[in-house]
């Protein structure tokens, strides 16, 4: 398989998409409360304003309702565990002067397998009923079955929302991603017009780039700029990984999830950023992207806009060009999103 330039990559992705609806799941769930009048009179849909704020097109947002879907993932995490919808972002979002959120790609949220379609279509319906400004999604499914994920990508597909797919690596055993099925479903992705995110811990970013280099036609992003451990100050070989990794053109580097990796109670920002300058030197301003990972982010900041403020002040010294490129352009780029 030869290589490819990232421009073919992210260039070429396109597919065909059918419409379809919002399923109900049976049993004693309720339905969760898309188009609900109370939330949209309360938290209205944001007005375009004249102000100075710069828009962020948020490539990493979560939205979870437990009382809808099965997130087992949350027992674990206590803090965060109640329902985090568009409601409580909106409320967060004035609390940056510095940007305005202008775009949001949900990102799935780790409902259990069986729901993952159930996840997609629910944000689907949230964002024709709640908040347009989801332009996104990125869905879970089962690539590790080779090409028996077809159905699961063929009904992801009839939602033109969803650009990308992500299958979570990060807690799975040594070897998970490199099967032959693993990568046989993976590159089944363009053929939908979908992108892969990868979600490791850095012990895996060797298996990773091995996967990468052996999709060369998939276009890839790495969520969190492969989770180093910033708690301890760890810099290598993550440093060495990272920058192997970079060297293939199919892959993007999304800066996200930083704080969560570092001490949640007693982080400081130039404890970040010799991670954010490595990852810049290595993918440049142009394989780049700003994302929130917002709500999971509040275990270690204020609000949504704490993150992106902290990485505004660490990434000045690019200029107001790459931090365009980091926050805004590169995002509508790498997910197909509205100009």
């Amino acid at each position: 398989m030869g290589s490819v330039s990232p421009g073919k990559v992210w260039g070429d992705i396109h597919s065909t998409r059918r419409a379809g609806g919002l399923r109900r799941t049976a049993g004693g769930r309720r339905s969760p409360m898309i188009g609900s009048g109370v939330l949209a009179a309360l938290f209205p849909h944001p007005k375009p304003s004249m102000d100075t704020k710069r828009p962020v097109a948020d490539t990493h947002i979560h939205l979870w309702d437990p009382g809808y879907l099965t997130y087992p993932w949350l027992e674990t995490v206590p803090a965060i565990a109640g329902s985090h919808g568009v409601a409580d972002l909106q409320i967060q979002e004035p609390e940056t002067d510095r940007f305005r959120l202008a775009q949001i790609v949900f990102m799935q949220a780790g409902a259990e397998d069986a729901e993952a379609i159930l996840e997609a279509r629910w944000v689907n319906a949230l964002a024709d009923g709640l908040d347009p400004r989801i332009t996104g999604i990125v869905a879970c499914a089962p690539v590790e079955q080779g090409e028996a994920v077809q159905p699961v990508l063929e009904d992801l597909a009839s939602m033109p929302r969803v650009k990308g797919v992500r299958r979570l690596i990060q807690d799975q055993p040594a070897g998970y991603a490199a099967t032959p099925a693993f990568a046989e479903g993976v590159r089944m992705l363009p053929g939908y017009g979908f992108s892969f995110d990868l979600c490791i811990h850095h012990h895996q970013l060797g298996e990773v780039t091995d996967l990468v280099r052996r999709c060369p036609d998939v276009a890839f992003i790495l969520d969190h700029i492969g989770k180093p451990d910033i708690a301890a100050g760890t810099l290598d070989p993550w440093r060495s990984d990272l920058k192997a990794l970079s060297e293939l053109p199919n892959v993007v580097c999304k800066i996200s999830g930083m704080a969560t990796e570092a001490d949640h109670a007693n982080w400081q920002p130039d404890d970040l950023k010799p991670y954010v300058d490595h990852v810049v030197e290595c993918f440049g301003e142009d394989r780049i992207v700003y994302g929130g990972d917002w709500p999971v982010s509040l275990l270690a900041v204020k609000h949504w806009g704490h993150w992106v403020d902290v990485l505004d002040d660490l990434t000045a010294h690019l200029g107001p060009a790459a931090q365009q490129k980091l926050y805004f352009d590169n995002a509508v780029r790498f997910y197909r999103l509205p100009a």
